[in-house]
């Protein structure tokens, strides 16, 4: 009874056993069952999906292949309209060579070309017409052309000026718009075969000049100084006994800069035939540039006009003969040109005063300096140094 006892528990355990294991069995293989049917739902949904990326890559090779056409006909439109805007270029400077368009005048100037002085004119009448002849300037010539430009290398900075001195044919180079250093060269050629910057000897001024609005006249350094605080100083530096020999204070409201497109000048010192002349805004809200005359021995300024020329979108000037020539352009640097004249004697007429185009370089202008031995424009363009030479032609009221 025992034994028998023994053997059914043995084989009640086997069977408990054995249905486990079955379970175990059927729980795995529905378990395999249903990683096989997942496998199988993404072996189709990668078929699918290589299919659709076969499909993009076919519709991504026709559309670059298309853009890759458009491209090549954009820059065979690009190319035939530059040759087209160089022949238009050309044909406005050949216009522009032939004709005299208008420039800014005072009213006092078609008074002189109509011939309407008479006898019952006002007393203010005859103050105009004594001052139109009370001559400033002796010089008799102003610019009818550009004759030539010449781009000599490229050194420094976007922002600069270069000057040759008249009197002893040196090379003065202001790198940047602040600083207290000026390279000097011996000549134009020595300027041209040199390394750059490392290739000159360095003037260590006492002061910082501020922006590209410096001048060099027989053997002297004009620059302006600018000090937190206080008003700017015009300062007179000689160049042979490296030594300051006189300075002035120029009082500007607000440190106003002359041109709107470089404001980094706030004045603009030029040289010419006559002696030394100072452009400058005296206030914020002045729209026009004011031109004086100062005496190059003591910096006293000796007259003082309102030249009526805009600074808004005036980038550079420069004055030749007692004439100041403005140069504009436009916030997106395009054609310079010279777009307002003023003559200090007031006998320049509409007629002759030249609208002039300068040949398009690399940006805007950020100096433009008068040689009056050479009858040329030292210009810093974008870092490039170029020359421009000038065709003058006598005025025709002197």
């Amino acid at each position: 009874m025992k034994s028998l006892l023994l053997v059914s528990a043995a084989w009640v355990l086997a069977a408990a056993q054995y249905s486990y294991h079955q379970g175990l069995m059927d729980y795995l293989e529905n378990r395999l069952l249903a990683i096989e049917d997942r496998m199988h739902l993404w072996h189709q949904q990668s078929r699918r999906y290589h299919t659709d990326l076969l499909d993009f890559q076919k519709l991504s090779s026709d559309a670059m292949a298309a853009l890759k056409k458009e491209h090549e006909k954009l820059l065979e439109e690009l190319d035939g309209a530059a040759v087209r805007v160089e022949r238009v270029e050309r044909e406005m400077d050949y216009v522009e060579s032939q004709t005299a368009p208008r420039a800014c005048v005072k009213k006092a100037d078609k008074v002189v070309e109509q011939g309407v002085w008479g006898l019952e004119q006002s007393r203010a009448e005859e103050e105009d017409w004594q001052e139109l002849h009370s001559s400033v300037s002796d010089c008799e010539e102003i610019i009818s052309a550009i004759r030539s430009v010449k781009i000599l290398k490229r050194v420094g900075g976007p922002k600069g000026m270069w000057v040759r001195d008249p009197r002893s044919s040196k090379v003065y180079l202001f790198n940047g718009t602040t600083g207290d250093q000026v390279l000097q060269y011996d000549s134009v050629r020595e300027f041209a075969g040199s390394a750059g910057v490392n290739n000159s000897r360095v003037i260590r001024l006492p002061s910082e000049w501020t922006g590209s609005g410096s001048a060099v006249y027989n053997d002297y350094l004009f620059f302006v100084k600018q000090e937190v605080g206080s008003d700017l100083q015009v300062v007179k530096y000689d160049l042979l006994s490296r030594s300051v020999s006189d300075a002035a204070m120029f009082p500007i409201q607000g440190h106003t800069s002359v041109y709107s497109l470089n404001p980094e000048t706030l004045v603009d010192l030029a040289a010419d035939d006559e002696g030394l002349w100072l452009l400058f805004a005296s206030t914020d809200s002045e729209a026009t540039i004011n031109l004086a005359k100062m005496d190059p021995a003591t910096l006293d300024i000796e007259q003082i006009w309102d030249t009526r020329c805009p600074r808004d979108n005036a980038e550079a000037a420069f004055v030749t003969c007692g004439t100041i020539y403005v140069v504009y352009n436009t916030r997106l640097p395009s054609r310079s040109r010279i777009q307002c004249v003023f003559d200090v004697n007031d006998v320049v007429t509409s007629e002759e005063a030249p609208l002039l185009y300068f040949p398009r370089r690399y940006g805007a202008h950020a100096s433009l300096k008068y040689n009056p031995e050479e009858k040329q424009l030292y210009a810093w363009d974008d870092g490039y140094q170029i020359i421009y030479r000038l065709s003058m032609k006598r005025k025709l009221l002197v």
